[in-house]
């Protein structure tokens, strides 16, 4: 499904074709989250379909935007975690040291081209496929089983796809299996 314009609105949808996805697959849905919002509306999805499968959720980094902060609040982290909500907080797998590196010395990187190459698919895509190898990394999801990733562009959820990922140091042997929503991106996302 394609939707006509990147952004929050698909959010809802996005969650209904996710919880779908990974409950007929019997698999852990992975959601990007920087303030847990779409988080808590994905379990409210889970709970409205009849459905108990784990999440993950990979947020920000501590440091971003701004160093020392997450934007995480602990009140939403706690109710989260209260719920079973796995939470991966660590650095970004497509940017982390390789874009302090280009901020300081200017340049691209190999791991910046790929997350480039990614967002030609959506930035959604890209979300997607990071997030899912971060929760890898951290051991939150089962090594070589596939899982419903849900991501967006800036804010809320405009893309899941259907991956199963690989560790970042084996980044190459991810696999997207379906991008089952994504933006059109025929047209620009709306602030």
């Amino acid at each position: 499904m394609a939707f006509e314009r990147a952004g929050k609105e698909n959010t809802d949808a996005v969650l209904r074709i996710a919880v779908e996805a990974a409950a007929a697959r019997g698999c852990t849905i992975v959601a990007a989250s920087s303030t847990g919002d779409t988080v808590l509306r994905l379990l409210d999805a889970l709970e409205a379909a009849g459905e108990t499968l784990p999440v993950v959720m990979v947020g920000q980094v501590d440091g971003f935007p701004k160093p020392g902060e997450n934007t995480l609040p602990a009140e939403t982290r706690a109710a989260l975690e209260a719920r079973g909500v796995r939470i991966v907080t660590a650095a970004h797998t497509l940017s982390g040291a390789e874009r302090g590196i280009s901020r300081k010395f200017g340049g691209v990187y190999p791991v910046e081209l790929v997350a480039h190459t990614l967002r030609m698919l959506g930035q959604g895509v890209k979300v997607c496929v990071e997030c899912a190898l971060m929760a890898a990394d951290c051991g939150s999801v089962e090594y070589g089983a596939p899982v419903v990733c849900v991501a967006g562009t800036g804010r809320g959820a405009d893309t899941a796809c259907v991956i199963t990922p690989a560790y970042t140091a084996d980044l190459f042997d991810t696999r997207v299996h379906e991008i089952l929503c994504k933006p059109g991106l025929y047209k620009a996302a709306e602030a």
